[in-house]
C-alpha cells in the first residue's frame, strides 16, 4: 500500500459515513497559543471541541501534517519522527463510543484487512475520577475481540486530558496490530514490544472544572488520530517509517551524494529534518533565532553536519528538498507553490552555516583540548576511542555555558547541536551557564520559548478573545498604512499581549507605527459591530475577506467582520464589539526574519 493509497482510503471510508473532508491546516497553530507548531488532528478543531459550530457541520475527517519538536535529539532511532501526517475523524456532540469504535473495526479488518488474531485493544480501567468503560468494552467483546485480548489501563496509558488545569478530557481506547515473526498470543500484554499502537479513539466525556471533579459534559466529541507513518510500516511489515516508501527516494538521494553513505543513523537525521524543513518553510517560516525560525534553524544545521559526516561536498539541501516537494506535492499543493521560497531559504541558510561549520568544529576540539578532555572524534570499535569517551563520562567532564554560548554566538552553533557534539564525545554542557551568558548578551532567552512547546488548549479567557480580535484590526490597519503586500506570516496570543507576524521588508518608522496605533484605536472608540458568516471561500474572496494559509480551508469557513475596518477568514473567538477590547499599544516593532517583521501589542483598560 503506498501513502497516497492509505491517506485516500481513509478519508473515502469515513466520507461513506457522513463526514466532511476538511484540509490538513497550517503547521502553526491558529487557536493554540501555548505551542508553536500543530502537533495532532484536534489542535486546530480547538474552538469546536469546545463548543463553536464548524462550518462543514458535526462529523470531519483530514489528513492532518504535524511537528513534534519534543524528541529532536532522538531523530536518527527506528521511531522518532520531526514531521509527521495523522490521520483523524471527528464528532463534535454527534455521534459516541458505539459508532466510532464500530467504525474503526471496519476500517481496520475490512478496509485495511488486518487480520482479527493480530489485533488487540485497550480501554480505560477506572479509578476515583471516573468508572471503568464498560461501553467500550462490551462494545470491542461484540465486535468479536476476546476478552483476553482487551486490557483495562489506567489514566497513564487510555485518558486524554485536560491540556490545562481544567477543560475536556475522557478515557480513550487504542487499537495494537501484532508485529511478531510468530502467532500472536492469546492473552494481550501491552508491555509485549510486539504489539504496536496504531490508532486511539478518545472519548472527550467529561470536563474538569477549577475544583479538580470531572463532570459530564454538555458536549459529547469523539477525537481520533492514526498516524501514517507507523501505520504504513506496519502493514508493509517494515520495522520502521523508514523502510517505508515514505523515505525512499530521499535515501536514493543521499546515498548518490555521499561519499560514505553506511552512517543510517545519519541518513535518518538528514532525511527526517529535511522533510520537516521543506513542510516549514511551505508555512513561510524563514529560519531565526526565535520561535519557529529557531527550531527550523536547528534542524538545518544539525542536518548540514550530519551531511559533513556523510561526506557529501557542497549545498545539498535544496537537492534533497526537491526530492520532498515531488513525493508529496499530490497530496500537499502548498510544496509546489512555494517552491521557489523554499529552495532560496535553504541555500542562503547552508550558505550561511557552511562558512563556519568547519571553523566551529575545529573551535569545538580545540576547547576540549583546553579543558583537558580526553578528544574522541567518534565512538566506534577502537579501544582507545572507547576508552577515552568512557573517562569523559566517569569524570563527569562538563564544558562551560561560557564555550557553548562562544560556539553559538561566533559560529553559530545551536546549543542543541552543541549538546549533540559534546555527548558524542561523552561530555555535558553547563547549559544554566549558557543561559545565564544568553540573557546576558541577548534580549530575549531561548528558554522562554522552549516553554511554548509544552502545549495545551486553548485559552477562551475574555483576554485572549479581546486580543484575537484586536490582532484583525492590527493586520488591517498595516495595509491601510504599509500597503496591501502586507498579510500575516504568523502570530501567537497569550493573556497579556498578542504577537504578529508580517511581510514588509523595511523596519517601520516612527510615525508608521504611530499611525497604525490610531487607526485601531479609532476602531475601538466606534464600537463597530463583530460579525459571522459562514460561506465558501471563493464567496469569502469575492467579498474581499484576508485569508491566511489559503490552502488549509475546507469548502465552507467563517468570515468575521468588523463593520466598515476588517473582513477576514477565521476560527474565532473574537468579541461582539470593538468597544469591548480597551486601549490598543505598540510595545515593540522587530524584525522576525528575512522579509518578515514582528509587531508585539498589548491592550491597556
Amino acid at each position: 500500500m503506498t501513502p497516497q493509497e492509505l491517506r485516500r482510503k481513509y478519508i473515502d471510508f469515513f466520507v461513506k459515513k457522513g463526514h466532511v473532508e476538511i484540509k490538513s491546516s497550517s503547521l502553526i497553530p491558529e487557536n493554540d497559543p501555548t505551542v508553536l507548531f500543530t502537533t495532532a488532528g484536534m489542535h486546530p478543531l480547538v474552538p469546536f471541541l469546545m463548543g463553536e459550530e464548524h462550518p462543514s457541520g458535526k462529523r470531519l475527517v483530514n489528513v492532518q501534517k504535524c511537528i513534534r519538536t519534543q524528541d529532536i535529539d532522538e531523530v536518527g532511532d527506528e521511531t522518532h519522527l520531526t514531521f509527521f501526517e495523522m490521520l483523524g475523524n471527528w464528532s463534535l456532540g454527534d455521534y459516541f463510543k458505539q459508532e466510532a469504535i464500530t467504525w474503526s473495526f471496519e476500517f481496520l479488518t475490512k478496509e485495511l484487512e488486518i487480520p482479527l488474531e493480530k489485533l488487540a485493544v485497550s480501554v480505560f480501567a477506572g479509578d476515583k475520577d471516573a468508572p471503568f468503560d464498560e461501553e467500550a468494552f462490551n462494545i470491542w467483546k461484540g465486535l468479536g475481540i476476546s476478552a483476553k485480548r482487551i486490557a483495562k489501563l489506567s489514566k497513564k496509558d487510555n485518558w486524554w486530558g485536560p491540556a490545562g488545569k481544567t477543560g475536556p478530557c475522557g478515557p480513550d481506547t487504542e487499537m495494537f496490530f501484532w508485529v511478531g515473526a510468530q502467532k500472536a498470543p492469546e492473552n494481550f500484554d501491552p508491555e509485549d514490544k510486539n504489539w504496536v499502537e496504531i490508532w486511539n479513539d478518545v472519548f472527550m466525556q467529561y470536563f474538569k472544572n477549577e475544583q479538580g471533579a470531572y463532570q459530564v459534559s454538555k458536549q459529547q466529541n469523539v477525537d481520533t488520530g492514526m498516524g501514517l507513518e507507523r501505520t504504513l510500516a506496519v502493514l508493509t511489515g517494515k520495522k520502521s517509517a523508514y523502510e517505508t516508501e515514505l523515505f525512499t527516494n530521499i535515501f536514493a538521494k543521499i546515498t548518490e551524494l555521499a561519499t560514505q553513505p553506511d552512517l543510517i543513523i545519519s541518513k535518518r537525521i538528514i532525511a527526517d529534518h529535511l522533510r520537516a524543513a521543506v513542510f516549514m518553510l511551505a508555512e513561510r517560516i524563514g529560519p531565526s533565532n526565535v520561535d519557529q525560525g529557531y527550531v527550523l534553524r536547528r534542524l538545518l544545521r544539525r542536518a548540514i553536519r550530519h551531511g559533513r559526516k556523510l561526506g557529501i561536498a557542497g549545498s545539498f539541501s535544496h537537492k534533497l528538498a526537491a526530492v520532498v516537494i515531488a513525493d508529496y506535492r499530490e497530496a500537499y499543493p502548498e510544496l509546489s507553490q512555494h517552491k521557489d521560497f523554499i529552495i532560496e531559504q535553504l541555500v542562503q541558510e547552508e550558505e550561511k552555516f557552511s562558512k563556519t561549520l568547519e571553523k566551529g568544529l575545529k573551535e569545538f576540539e580545540k576547547a576540549l583540548e583546553n579543558l583537558g578532555f580526553p578528544i574522541v572524534f567518534e565512538v566506534g570499535n577502537d579501544e582507545s576511542k572507547k576508552k577515552a569517551f568512557e573517562d569523559n563520562e566517569k569524570t563527569k567532564n562538563i564544558m562551560p555555558g561560557t564555550t557553548a554560548f562562544h560556539l553559538y554566538d561566533t559560529y553559530g552553533f545551536p546549543i542543541e547541536l552543541t549538546q549533540e557534539l559534546a555527548r558524542e564525545r561523552g561530555v555535558e554542557v553547563d547549559l544554566e551557564g549558557f543561559e545565564e551568558a544568553f540573557e546576558a548578551h541577548q534580549e530575549l532567552s531561548r528558554q522562554g520559548a522552549e516553554k511554548k512547546f509544552k502545549g495545551g488548549l486553548q485559552d477562551h479567557s475574555e483576554e485572549t478573545t479581546a486580543l484575537h480580535t484586536a490582532t484583525h484590526l492590527l493586520h488591517a490597519a498595516l495595509r491601510q498604512v504599509l500597503g496591501e503586500h502586507v498579510e500575516q506570516r504568523g502570530s501567537n496570543i497569550t493573556a497579556e499581549r498578542l504577537r504578529f507576524d508580517f511581510s514588509h521588508p523595511d523596519k517601520m518608522t516612527a510615525e508608521q507605527i504611530a499611525e497604525v496605533e490610531k487607526l485601531v484605536n479609532e476602531a475601538i472608540e466606534k464600537d463597530l459591530p463583530v460579525t459571522c458568516e459562514t460561506m465558501t471561500v471563493e464567496q469569502a474572496k469575492a467579498k474581499g475577506a484576508m485569508g491566511l494559509f489559503e490552502s488549509k480551508y475546507g469548502d465552507q469557513v467563517k468570515v468575521y467582520c468588523v463593520e466598515g475596518f476588517s473582513k477576514e477568514i477565521c476560527g474565532g473567538p473574537h468579541v461582539e464589539h470593538t468597544g469591548q477590547l480597551g486601549h490598543f499599544k505598540i510595545k515593540k516593532e522587530e524584525s522576525s526574519s528575512a522579509g518578515i517583521r514582528r509587531i508585539k501589542a498589548v491592550l491597556e483598560k
